[in-house]
């Protein structure tokens, strides 16, 4: 995979369901998920980020603040590209530990420039944030921030997005709630 590209782990959620902020949860060997993913992502590209509303991290990171006070996924993609001049970004969720390396080269051999987003679909669905954005999807996810419409599935199905199919959906397990946070755990190869 060329350099250059960039990444950025969203991490600014409420993490209502987990009932504490479930990128401040220890994971993989690290004192939290995020530096977990950050670790690992950085073996992959060349600057990773995280998306949050504020610094909450206890490692060294670039944080991208949300634009808007709102918290949502769309927001985060929309403070990405006023932030950043990049033309394209990988964006993952925070807690979704298991998406592999192969998974985001596949999406990267899959990227041509009629698109604005490649998105990975498992079993459970498309999973927005386990997908490389455009910055041709700005003007409509501004749009949709304008009119309140938050919810990423219905922006994308104005959009132009290639789905590639993944069979195995263990690799997009989300840690939501604490019974799949110790699942996640015993999961992890140590």
């Amino acid at each position: 995979m060329s350099h250059k590209k960039v990444a950025v782990i969203i991490a600014g959620g409420k993490s209502s369901r987990m009932q504490k902020d479930k990128a401040l949860l220890p994971f993989g060997g690290y004192a939290s998920l995020a530096e977990y993913q950050y670790r690992r992502l950085s073996k992959i590209f060349s600057k990773v980020y995280l998306s949050s509303k504020e610094n909450k991290f206890d490692f060294e990171v670039e944080i991208i603040e949300d634009i808007e006070s709102v918290s949502s996924p769309l927001v985060a993609l929309v403070s990405i590209f006023e932030t950043l001049e990049i033309d394209e970004v990988f964006v993952l969720s925070v807690d979704a530990p298991f998406v592999t390396q192969a998974i985001i080269e596949k999406l990267y051999t899959e990227k041509n420039e009629t698109f604005d987003v490649i998105v990975a679909k498992s079993s459970h669905g498309i999973e927005p944030l386990c997908a490389i954005y455009q910055r041709t999807f700005l003007p409509k996810a501004k749009i949709a921030l304008k009119e309140n419409q938050h919810r990423l599935q219905r922006l994308l199905a104005k959009l132009e997005v290639k789905e590639i199919e993944f069979k195995a959906s263990k690799y997009f397990m989300n840690l939501n709630y604490p019974n799949e946070y110790e699942e996640a755990k015993k999961l992890l190869p140590n």
